[in-house]
């Protein structure tokens, strides 16, 4: 697995110690057949290590992904050359930036290290909701995340 991803950078969080008598065969599985299911042992370890990251931190690495939904739902996000920008769909990017201040906002300094990044990113969010948002209201668009509207 690799680590989480939050604002202040990856977190590997530290695997917990397990003994090994479930009696698992060949790569942790419980029987011969790759496509039985998932596998027994690798789902503990995952497990282990969600338990062992703060939840602060796995709250704000889901904060950071209603970020960028709510970017994408504005238009605000690059992509390849060659794949057309998406129209703004403003409904939508509300819905993400309210869950977005819904958590920053509701759990504050309980977020602990996170919340001023989380801060700062729902203040620049709403920044560009409301430059968005005026756009479409004149008619325009938005063609990338350099754009200026001019």
């Amino acid at each position: 697995m690799t680590g989480l991803w939050t604002p202040a950078g990856d977190n590997q969080p530290a695997p917990r110690p397990q003994d090994d008598s479930s009696g698992a065969g060949p790569a942790g599985r419980t029987g011969g057949d790759p496509d039985a299911g998932p596998d027994l042992a690798e789902l503990a370890l995952l497990r282990d290590q969600l338990l062992a990251t703060p939840v602060a931190t796995i709250i704000a690495n889901h904060a950071i992904g209603m970020w960028e939904l709510a970017a994408l739902h504005l238009g605000l996000t690059g992509g390849p050359e060659d794949v057309a920008p998406v129209p703004p769909d403003l409904s939508q990017a509300r819905l993400a930036l309210d869950a977005v201040a819904a958590l920053v906002e509701g759990l504050g300094a309980r977020l602990g290290e996170h919340q001023p990044v989380l801060a700062d990113a729902l203040s620049q969010l709403r920044l560009a909701y409301v430059q968005v948002s005026e756009l479409v209201a004149r008619g325009g668009g938005v063609t990338g995340p350099d754009s200026d509207g001019s």
